[in-house]
Formats: structure tokens, sequence, C-alpha cells
């Protein structure tokens, strides 16, 4: 997972987490070849089998060993980027890694748990406490979300009318690169914004694979827009 931060400067932090082993996984009898150290910001790759070998090391930004929690998760790689988002700043996370490995685990989490929230909704609560904060009660704040999907290169509006509309990435020299007719909704809400992104989860394309019967077998991207005024003296 990545974390970044895009305004004048850059700051990308790479973060790895290690899943448990699933149901599957342990009726096989399968062993664990990763370690975590998190004094180190290490993980170590090993052979189970072969107790002498030392295994190969790579270092990250942070690291979070099978038990981490869905907060620790939050608190450490996502609060800080949310929190220049708010000071005005563009900030992506994004999660990689091959299918099953836990990447929609760790972004939405489980719905109606809160200590299984992932990242998005746990963003949700920061960013609406934010707007909420009697320090901030001179402010107005405009807040949009959108959703789409990557799926076979062609990209697909999860929160659009008609889910067979291709779109098209653009480039502006005042926007950037965009998504041309991409459907943005105004939130006023945590359960508002919950219900857009549910609604949009349940339209991607999944299909059962190998190692995961529940892949989505796209990318997809939730972007929420933020904008801030204040009337001066």
């Amino acid at each position: 997972m990545k974390t970044a931060n895009v305004g004048k400067s850059e700051c990308v932090t790479v973060m790895v987490r290690c899943r448990p082993m699933n149901s599957k996984e342990i009726a096989n009898k399968s062993q664990e070849c990763i370690t975590i150290d998190k004094t180190t910001n290490q993980v170590i790759i090993g052979k189970p089998d072969e107790p002498t070998d030392n295994g190969r090391v790579y270092t990250y930004d942070a690291v979070y060993a099978a038990d981490s929690t869905q907060r620790e998760v939050y608190d450490e790689g996502a609060f800080p980027l949310v929190e220049s988002v708010m000071a005005g700043y563009n900030g992506t996370i994004f999660a990689y890694g091959q299918t099953g490995c836990g990447k929609t685990h760790t972004m939405i989490g489980l719905k109606d748990n809160k200590t299984e929230k992932g990242i998005i909704p746990n963003a949700f609560d920061h960013i609406f406490g934010y707007f909420d904060s009697q320090d901030n009660s001179s402010k107005k704040f405009l807040i949009r979300c959108s959703y789409l999907e990557i799926y076979n290169e062609q990209i697909r509006d999860l929160l659009g009318k008609n889910l067979d509309t291709k779109l098209d990435i653009k480039e502006d020299p005042d926007k950037g690169v965009f998504v041309s007719n991409l459907t943005t909704c105004i939130v006023k809400s945590i359960p508002e914004i919950e219900e857009y992104m549910e609604r949009g989860t349940n339209r991607r394309m999944t299909g059962e694979t190998a190692m995961n019967k529940d892949s989505s077998r796209s990318h997809s991207i939730f972007t929420i827009y933020v904008e801030t005024s204040e009337r001066d003296a």
C-alpha cells in the first residue's frame, strides 16, 4: 500500500501489511513464510522447511503483521494523509497486490463492524468529524464523491445510470488528467456517502479465481472531493 501527498511537493510512503492465513490455507496445513519485524520495519521472507535459511529481507516505511488492526493501519498510515487533505493538498491511498492478499479488507473492511472498518469508511468519520468541529463553525464545506472501475482497460462509472457507458481519460492544462463525464455526487452525511460507496461496490465486476472466490477482477478508485470556503473580516 502506498500513501502519497501531491501539492507543492510529493511525499510517498510505502507500507506492507501481512494478512492472516485464510480457512483454505489452514485446511491445507500451509506454513507461514513471512516474518514481520516492526521495530526495523522489515519483512523477512524465508523457507519454513529450512531453519538455517536466513531469508530475504526487505525494508519499508511501515510494516504490519497478521494481527494488526484496521485502526492501527489507519492511524499510522492514513490519518496524516487525510489531515493534509484538510489543509488543501491532494492525497492518494493506493492499495495493490495480487488477488486474495487483502486489499479490499484493508480499504473497505466489514460493513456494520466498527473495529473492522477499512481505510475508506474510517476516512469518512475523520473528514465529517473535522467539518462538525466547533473550531470550523465559520467555514463552509462542499463534499462530493465519485467511484469508477477499470476493467478490461475500460473505465466504468459505478455511480452512473448506465454501466455500459465507457468513459474516456482527458487532459486539461488547468485540471490535469481527468475522466470525462464521470458522475460526482454531493454528500452531506456519513450514511449518505456510505450508501454511495456500497452502491458502487455492489456494481463492480466480480468472479471466482483459484485464490479468491470473491475476487473483484478489476481496479477501482473512490474519490472524495473537498471544497472549503471561509468568510474573512
